[in-house]
């Protein structure tokens, strides 16, 4: 082989190993946070591993206050690694069947993609307009972007095992200092543009969550209902 052909083949090749290299660290960049999200669920549910609040958390609403009980938090800093310490007890949610735990970012324009794309850098969103946990209500919460492809599936990753609830499940609101119990009632998938569940009013506290479906599309959303627990 001459020097000259040498040099071609050497020249390819780099081409090619940078090409693959180049579209593995997008591939990892782009979906390994959900790829990791699914991979530990399923890992959970071959192992029994379940995820839970620490028992010391009092759940406070309604029923704490017309109990008069006091409001505590007790200590989180439990070492075990099913227990699940809250990244915010003035403003965060934690739903322990898929192990989701972030700060909620309040009143958020979902119609504004700069507002709500700084926002769900730092947890979910809490779309503008919604009621405060336990107030009769919508409160809405979207973890959804529609702004740039690489967001609409990083930003998805917080919800993405949304799919996994059913009827019954728990969603825990933490809102200074306090702790709301939602119990899901409802689950269904629709088109990008019907805000109906967005505007809704309830004459009950009512939580609302929102993430893209399939993950990481702009095709439809997925949006879970859950009714605060003893109303």
């Amino acid at each position: 082989m001459t020097l000259s052909n040498y040099r071609k083949t050497f020249l390819i090749r780099f081409l090619a190993y940078s090409f693959i290299l180049t579209g593995l660290t997008t591939f990892v960049f782009e979906f390994g946070p959900l790829v990791l999200s699914e991979a530990r669920y399923r890992s959970d549910q071959l192992t029994g591993v379940q995820h839970s609040l620490p028992n010391q958390i009092i759940t406070s609403g309604n029923d704490a206050t017309a109990s008069g009980r006091e409001t505590s938090f007790g200590s989180l800093d439990n070492t075990d690694s099913q227990i699940i310490k809250p990244v915010s007890t003035d403003y965060g949610i934690v739903i322990e069947k898929i192990n989701a735990n972030a700060r909620v970012i309040p009143n958020v324009d979902p119609g504004n993609s700069e507002e709500y794309a700084q926002a769900l850098t730092q947890g979910v969103a809490e779309a503008k307009g919604s009621t405060k946990p336990g107030e009769n209500g919508n409160l809405f919460i979207f973890s959804h972007s529609a702004d740039a492809p690489w967001n609409i599936i990083r930003f998805n990753a917080i919800f993405y095992l949304l799919r996994e609830l059913k009827k019954g499940d728990r969603v825990s609101i933490f809102y200074k200092g306090r702790r709301y119990d939602y119990i899901v009632f409802d689950k269904t998938i629709v088109p990008p543009k019907d805000t109906s569940l967005l505007t809704n009013r309830y004459d009950s506290p009512v939580l609302t969550l929102q993430t893209c479906d399939p993950p990481g599309t702009l095709i439809n959303r997925l949006i879970v209902r859950a009714k605060l627990a003893g109303t």
